[in-house]
């Protein structure tokens, strides 16, 4: 299987389905030196979609998109900052492709997502991070929405290293990257690669409940 991660910063998405055993390449606007998948294109990312509609048509088999979360996020809000709204952009550019898709993003995008999964770190074994993200599939697939276990530990405040029993918020200036770093299995990433990832299990995840469809299908 070969996939397209769209806003691909270091790869945290990019490992998941590279663990599943799909082929990735990887799309960002900025250098990413760090970047672990298999080729990389710096570019914009809805515009390279868009310019490049046929070859992604007959060369990926699926397209996995993060638009820049910062609009809705509770800490840019925060601080007033502006940033750009890319989830209905990245929709209508995946649409283009036929391909099947997700587009992931933080809660304070929910609104704007269709049908969206929410994924935790507790479904996949975690008990240092939550790190809530949201997935919405499209072009043709549904994604299973995993039984959610309760949360038991709190949440360290931002800023303050993380007391045993406490869970780690993975944004902004925090304290615990080589913790975050060992439960998410992503030694090659720095705080700025984490803060803009999701953890590779989530990604994992998707990757084969996709396999498992299209294999039902072939049946």
């Amino acid at each position: 299987m070969k996939l397209l991660d769209l806003y691909c910063c270091q790869g945290g998405a990019t490992k998941g389905y590279g663990d599943a055993g799909y082929h990735v390449t990887g799309v960002d606007k900025d250098p990413q030196p760090r970047y672990i998948g298999d080729a990389f294109h710096q570019a914009d990312a809805v515009q390279f979609v868009l310019d490049r509609l046929d070859w992604i048509r007959e060369t990926f088999d699926f397209i996995h998109a993060s638009p820049p979360c910062q609009l809705d996020s509770d800490c840019q809000r925060i601080m007033r900052n502006d940033h750009p709204d890319l989830i209905e952009p990245t929709r209508e550019a995946l649409e283009l492709t036929g391909l099947p898709y997700v587009i992931e993003n933080v809660a304070g995008a929910l609104p704007k997502l269709k049908q969206p999964v929410e994924l935790c770190g507790l479904m996949f074994g975690m008990t240092r991070t939550y790190r809530h993200r949201y997935f919405e599939a499209g072009g043709g697939w549904t994604l299973p929405q995993p039984h959610h276990p309760r949360h038991e530990a709190p949440q360290v405040k931002m800023g303050r290293p993380a007391r045993d029993g406490e869970v780690i918020q993975a944004v902004g200036n925090f304290s615990g990257v080589g913790i975050v770093r060992d439960e998410w299995d992503v030694p090659w990433m720095n705080r700025d690669g984490i803060r803009e990832a999701i953890p590779p299990a989530y990604s994992r995840y998707i990757a084969e409940q996709f396999l498992a469809q299209r294999r039902q299908e072939a049946a």
